[in-house]
């Protein structure tokens, strides 16, 4: 039985008596739905006195089926037969909606299922939208649903002024340890968006739960997150999307495994073990990858097994996996040079990093922990801050 109500379950049995005689606008995707895998927008367009004017879709889609970085355009939905406009174009300015958009709404309503790091687009998505209904004079609600990697653990620096992206916009450490709810609360109150904000929290969440304490389904929120598994490697390992090595896009478990065609495996994992990495245990593996990096092409590598949830770091395993791949094949990694998420004239992995400390330091041979020098400081400084907005015991 499941122990945990996410907001929209708690709607769904209030009748969605908040937005009685609202015009109602929706963010929403494949998450977007209540214990019965009812979706949210078919909820919306059915309820009692409610009227559901607009979807609004984020990276990947409404549907989901849109790969990362892949603008998505507008449309109509199928089902309730209402416009939905894209929230991810090809633009910085397309990840807005539009004040035309939203006249003649009175509310809009955030349902989509973070992964607790701090790459992840959509939180950046709701941010950006509170900006724009407190422009419109709009309300907002914040649907909260429990963070997969729970909600003690944080790890990372923050992302600093010159690094700021969709994939870092404000200064969050890159394992935040928070929810969508609750980082809407802190974004209103230190980005000063004024946004009418309301969140409605789970019911029955602690802070100390991972995701299977919860007894929720874990929904695909994008096609390259299919398990909880890879919500929990992912903070060090989307840092791969900053290089040459495929981060396993393309093969059934990404993130978990990485590699390249001139990966020597034996000496990577010789590498690896010098670095005594807490929680984790590496496995030689090969992949072929059906799209992205080295399509058709055999790759070797290693795998992620992580053996203590409690001791594994993310961050640091990461930075030390993308260490050892620069170490062990000089000339052949590299750093990914073309735009990324709107960005030109910054690196891919400096914006991952929210700093260009750790590829300048791994280019001039720095140790691992030379490497996340400050990074420690710099959280413990967040969770200072973050106290004033969490929800949950």
């Amino acid at each position: 039985m499941t122990k945990v109500k996410t907001g929209l379950d708690v709607w769904v049995e209030q009748g969605f008596s908040a937005l009685k005689g609202l015009r109602v606008g929706a963010i929403v995707n494949p998450t977007s739905v209540d214990s019965r895998f009812r979706h949210l927008a078919d909820l919306l367009a059915e309820a009692r006195d409610v009227k559901l004017a607009a979807l609004f879709g984020p990276e990947h889609g409404i549907r989901g089926e849109a790969q990362y970085m892949v603008a998505v355009g507008d449309a109509r939905d199928r089902r309730t037969g209402v416009p939905v406009h894209s929230l991810y174009g090809s633009t910085f300015e397309s990840l807005s909606p539009r004040q035309e958009w939203l006249q003649g709404l009175d509310a809009l309503v955030f349902d989509i299922q973070d992964v607790g790091s701090r790459y992840y687009t959509y939180v950046y998505t709701m941010a950006l939208a509170m900006k724009a209904a407190a422009q419109a004079g709009v309300r907002f609600f914040v649907l909260d649903r429990p963070n997969p990697l729970g909600g003690t653990a944080m790890e990372g620096n923050l992302v600093g002024e010159g690094f700021r992206s969709f994939v870092g916009l404000y200064a969050l450490p890159t394992r935040h340890g928070m929810t969508a709810g609750e980082l809407a609360r802190l974004f209103n109150d230190q980005e000063g968006f004024g946004c009418d904000l309301t969140v409605i929290p789970c019911e029955g969440l602690t802070r100390a739960m991972s995701w299977d304490d919860t007894g929720l389904p874990f929904i695909s929120p994008s096609p390259n997150m299919p398990t909880p598994d890879t919500a929990l490697v992912y903070p060090g390992m989307c840092l791969g999307e900053g290089t040459n090595v495929s981060e396993g896009r393309g093969t059934c478990r990404p993130f978990e495994q990485f590699g390249a065609p001139w990966v020597d495996t034996d000496a990577l994992l010789a590498r690896l073990a010098k670095e005594a990495l807490p929680g984790v245990a590496f496995r030689a593996v090969g992949f072929t990858p059906t799209f992205d990096k080295f399509r058709g092409e055999s790759c070797s590598g290693a795998f992620i097994h992580v053996t203590d949830r409690s001791t594994f770091l993310s961050l640091r395993t990461g930075i030390a996996i993308f260490q050892a791949l620069h170490d062990i094949a000089p000339g052949k990694f590299d750093w990914r040079a073309d735009a990324y998420e709107f960005v030109e004239d910054v690196p891919a992995f400096d914006l991952l990093c929210g700093t260009d400390q750790v590829r300048r330091g791994i280019e001039a041979g720095w140790s691992l922990d030379r490497l996340m020098e400050g990074f420690a400081a710099q959280t413990a400084r967040f969770a200072g801050h973050r106290q004033a907005y969490l929800l949950y015991a």
